[in-house]
């Protein structure tokens, strides 16, 4: 059984298709990431799924509960962190947590339990009492992650939850969401705008643009698909080089310089050797060489031709404030 399951999902605002026709599987159980540049439709889709606004056309199933007909059913069974701060600063940690074990109906008798139980997966047991805005940026992160946590749900969504941490910080970030995926036995479904957090955390990946998924695969299978890793060569003799390695068919392209040798070939790490014993041979003196592999940050650029911030963008918290208004 999947965690999530969209069949045709689509969302629409007057002329503008935000989201279309999204069919999309997410196994129990993984961190899945969702990438694109701002304006692709990412908070939309997180926004339906949560039941925040409603689709245009198709379905969506979470938790094996439809967002239509079953949307109560899904919002006691999900979690969320939001890209904007929403705990209350001017309560303690515990209390906080208290305010939403009373909303999610978390049962009396078994609620401080719970509570103690989260504050000490995110480690913030020895600071419950404290005011909120006491805490760094990194706590309070990690105060709304046990606060997501609190009414065991099966799914947590995190939208971009490392943003504006200092990288320390963000890093500790990782470490907790790595346990809570564990210890918990979560499903996490995460927006990044950093491609080393999508890289390092999620076992799937999807990159969305325009409200279309562009390409889905794991961090390595979508790296490895780039056409090749790029070389530079830094010599005295670059034509030369350049003339002895032509006609090898490991090398996809390459471009002599003043002083160096730019090469994009296949398997960087295993024919950068080759290059090597190939100068060694045309008695060519190599100065350095540096590999530089496709990162996950290529993969955007290849298939969106944008910087990942480079539009405005829905926002999934200010999607949520307008429903809870509108009730």
């Amino acid at each position: 059984m999947y965690a999530i399951e969209t069949t045709n999902l689509t969302k629409k605002y007057k002329t503008l298709v935000a989201v279309n026709n999204l069919n999309l599987k997410v196994e129990k159980g993984k961190i899945f990431g969702l990438l694109g540049p701002n304006g692709a439709g990412k908070s939309t889709i997180l926004s339906m799924l949560c039941t925040i606004v409603n689709p245009t056309s198709g379905s969506a199933i979470v938790n094996g509960y439809d967002i239509i007909k079953d949307s109560a059913k899904v919002r006691q069974s999900i979690g969320i962190v939001f890209q904007s701060i929403s705990v209350d600063d001017r309560l303690t940690a515990r209390e906080n947590l208290r305010f939403h074990a009373i909303l999610y109906d978390v049962p009396s008798k078994t609620m401080g339990g719970r509570i103690q139980e989260v504050l000490q997966l995110v480690g913030l047991t020895d600071r419950a009492d404290s005011l909120v805005r006491t805490f760094s940026g990194g706590m309070v992160r990690r105060l709304e992650m046990a606060r997501g946590l609190l009414h065991h749900p099966e799914i947590l969504f995190l939208d971009e939850p490392t943003i504006g941490l200092d990288p320390q910080t963000r890093e500790h970030i990782w470490d907790y969401i790595r346990t809570l995926a564990e210890k918990e036995k979560l499903t996490i479904i995460m927006t990044t705008h950093y491609m080393d957090e999508a890289d390092l955390l999620c076992n799937d990946i999807a990159i969305i643009d325009h409200g279309i998924i562009k390409i889905r695969d794991t961090p390595e299978k979508l790296k490895s698909l780039l056409a090749g890793d790029n070389i530079i060569v830094r010599t005295k003799f670059p034509d030369q080089l350049a003339t002895g390695l032509s006609g090898q068919d490991y090398i996809l392209q390459m471009q002599a310089s003043e002083d160096s040798l730019s090469l994009n070939v296949k398997q960087g790490s295993m024919n950068a050797v080759r290059i090597i014993n190939s100068a060694q041979d045309l008695h060519i003196a190599v100065d350095s060489i540096d590999i530089d592999e496709p990162t996950l940050h290529d993969v955007f650029l290849h298939h969106t031709g944008k910087q990942i911030r480079e539009e405005g963008d829905d926002n999934f918290v200010s999607m949520y404030k307008r429903k809870r208004r509108g009730r």
